[in-house]
């Protein structure tokens, strides 16, 4: 093998972007590929950092070096990476054709933000007291044994996702906002924890029938009371705060009503409380706080802006 020769990011770009085959090479600096139009990579490519977001890769070769930072956000059509991929950040946000990462992977941080199709963990890999960014992942189901020491663990919207295993720790935080946890391993116990962001405490967390519409009602924090009110459910949080109605009538289901509750600094919950008619099961469903009646609510709920071109024969 000849050894490898050293060239800059610019013309490495260009000749890579033209399909020329530049054999081992160093390249200096930061390896911009973003956009990149084809579906692989010349073999033998060392860099410090390479951005190929948005590109139309589908794997990538197996001698590539990253010593610092891999970015391949928005590639839709990635599904494969090489075994022993290594660097220092890994970026692979809404890499939705990426269903598994490769046996022995190596980072610092790593973002899977987005990544609707990954479902299978290595057996071996590590990630190094950074951060795990996987808000979005929903068919992922577990994670894996091996993760110990995170700065940072993002777990929102992973709803099949049940636990965390025993034995990871997190120095700074870990968001659960619509995941499948309803606990925490005693190596977790007492992180703070968010949901989507907003700093939340285990009871809002994993005891949401513990809140009380009366202590809702006065947090001051307009994001926490959302998610005070979002953990209670809209049904009972409008029963137990005394809605004041605004509209009623009936449809299919029977009567309906348009209710609101006033909430300090922020716009007022309004919502349609009714009833399905094939199972009689009650509901209350948030609208936009500009809805005055019944009709409006569910009129806009069906999609129509102007109510007085809904006229269903059935309201289901």
């Amino acid at each position: 093998m000849r050894p490898a020769g050293t060239i800059a990011p610019e013309k490495a770009n260009q000749a890579i972007r033209a399909g020329h085959d530049l054999g081992p090479v160093h390249i200096q600096g930061r390896l911009d590929l973003s956009r990149f139009d084809r579906d692989s990579l010349p073999a033998g490519i060392r860099c410090y950092e390479l951005d190929a977001r948005e590109s139309r890769l589908r794997k990538l070769p197996p001698d590539l070096r990253i010593d610092g930072r891999l970015v391949l956000d928005g590639c839709s059509q990635l599904q494969e990476l090489p075994e022993g991929l290594s660097a220092g950040s890994i970026s692979l946000r809404n890499c939705t054709s990426l269903s598994a990462l490769p046996e022995g992977l190596s980072t610092w941080f790593l973002d899977m933000t987005g990544n609707t199709g990954f479902v299978r963990w290595p057996e071996h890999g590590t990630i190094r007291n950074g951060s795990l960014l996987l808000r979005g992942c929903s068919r992922m189901r577990d994670l894996p044994l091996w993760l110990g020491r995170l700065s940072q663990l993002n777990l929102a919207d992973c709803p099949a996702l049940e636990e965390i295993p025993e034995g990871v720790t997190v120095t700074g935080w870990i968001d659960i906002g619509g995941s499948g946890i309803t606990s925490l391993p005693l190596s977790l116990a007492g992180a703070p924890l968010r949901w989507r962001g907003v700093l939340i405490d285990e009871r809002i967390a994993f005891h949401p029938d513990r809140i009380t519409a009366a202590e809702t009602l006065a947090e001051r924090n307009a994001e926490r009371r959302r998610i005070m009110i979002e953990r209670m459910g809209y049904l009972r949080f409008a029963q137990e705060s005394g809605a004041r109605v605004l509209d009623e009538d009936r449809d299919a289901g029977g009567s309906r009503s348009l209710l609101s509750v006033q909430l300090q600094d922020d716009e007022p919950l309004i919502g349609l409380l009714c009833r399905c008619p094939s199972t009689s099961r009650q509901y209350f469903l948030r609208v936009p706080p500009t809805m005055k009646t019944c009709h409006q609510a569910a009129a806009w709920m069906a999609g129509f802006d102007d109510p007085s071109c809904y006229h269903p024969l059935i309201e289901t």
